[in-house]
């Protein structure tokens, strides 16, 4: 059976182009989106703010919504530096903006957070490791999902055994991130690894195929 068309696939808050590269190298119509430029120069990244067009009849968003004032590791600060919790306020309403839109096929991805204890009516995420995909990197992170079956681990990378513990290239021996502060740290962590990438092209560009041949 043909296909009725090509699944039209936005990865929304991705300057990297990692994932947009991934479901294109599989002949998807998949474009990126963010207020950056794309690192990969690309034809198919929209540079705007992703208001503007997530409710443009994709049949799958991927958004990387940013997560500095959601994550477990900086909440803290927040009675600390009073502005920081407005922020998170701010932040809030951009994931309710983006689980609202009009993508019968959704993913969002964060790391471990404030998510669901600040907005009880989303679901609980999927949680994922780079490590599961062939990466020698530890990162839990969240995948809400909508419409799409939960990411199969790939392979597996085991990581060295530090005082009975594993740790892998990304980290220290204690469990922290190599990664030291400076401007572009959040830039650098909010990159995709591309097996998790890779992997999302595959099974869900593969699922959306197959709902297509169903209909």
């Amino acid at each position: 059976m043909a296909y009725r068309k090509r699944p039209k696939i936005l990865v929304a808050c991705e300057f990297s182009g990692v994932v947009r590269e991934a479901f294109r190298a599989r002949k998807l119509n998949a474009w990126s989106c963010d207020v950056m430029p794309s690192e990969i120069p690309s034809l198919y990244h929209l540079q705007c703010d992703i208001r503007e067009v997530i409710n443009e009849g994709w049949d799958l968003v991927i958004a990387h919504p940013p997560c500095t004032y959601l994550t477990v590791s900086g909440l803290h600060w927040n009675k600390r530096i009073p502005e920081r919790e407005e922020k998170t306020k701010d932040s809030l309403e951009f994931i309710q903006f983006i689980w609202n839109c009009n993508a019968k096929h959704l993913c969002m991805e964060n790391p471990v957070g404030c998510i669901n204890s600040r907005i009880p009516s989303m679901p609980k995420p999927q949680y994922v490791q780079p490590y599961e995909f062939g990466e020698d990197a530890s990162k839990k992170t969240g995948l809400w999902l909508r419409g799409l079956p939960k990411l199969k681990p790939t392979k597996r990378v085991k990581g060295r055994i530090v005082d009975g513990k594993e740790r892998w290239a990304n980290q220290t021996d204690s469990g922290q991130n190599r990664l030291g502060p400076s401007p572009e740290r959040s830039k650098e962590r909010g990159r995709t690894y591309k097996g998790i990438a890779q992997a999302m092209a595959q099974q869900w560009g593969d699922y959306l195929i197959g709902l297509q041949k169903e209909d």
